[in-house]
């Protein structure tokens, strides 16, 4: 992974740069076949207290690099983390993460074409009602046609 004179950071398989969808985004430099494993999603390791007591709940737009591994463990990727932190949510992905030995890794579901976003579903599990307020908090501006409006895991399966 190296920085570049125009402040790009790229690896292997994209670079990080402003992004549509939000702030900063990982876009391909080259066709990505799928079942390509980009990048480990890296960071602290919490436990859910520390990274509640870190990032407590607000009425503000909610906004940070965590992700749950399990019941035990949560990565903050705002300390320590690398590029993987800047792949955005889509509603419509190119990509998901798998865990894999206490490991969290961006795969790609589909063929990327190069120049493309990387992004996966967040499905931020939320467990009081998703309410507008609660949906205001996690917004989702991906533009994808299937687009939730919201980075929420949905309570209910689509019929």
């Amino acid at each position: 992974m190296s920085g570049a004179p125009d402040g790009v950071i790229r690896t292997e398989w994209f670079e990080v740069r402003s992004s549509p969808i939000q702030g900063l985004g990982a876009f391909a430099t080259c066709d990505i076949p799928e079942g390509v494993r980009l990048i480990e999603y890296a960071g602290e390791r919490l436990t859910p207290a520390q990274a509640d007591a870190r990032y407590p709940d607000g009425d503000e737009r909610h906004h940070t690099f965590l992700f749950a591994i399990d019941d035990d463990v949560v990565v903050d990727a705002a300390v320590n983390g690398n590029e993987a932190r800047f792949l955005n949510h889509s509603c419509d992905p190119n990509c998901d993460v798998v865990v894999d030995e206490k490991r969290l890794w961006i795969e790609t579901i589909r063929q990327v074409t190069a120049g493309e976003e990387l992004a996966y579903d967040y499905a931020f599990v939320l467990p009081e009602r998703h309410t507008p307020a609660a949906k205001r908090r996690y917004p989702c501006s991906c533009g994808a046609a299937t687009c939730r409006g919201s980075i929420l895991k949905p309570k209910k399966a689509a019929r």
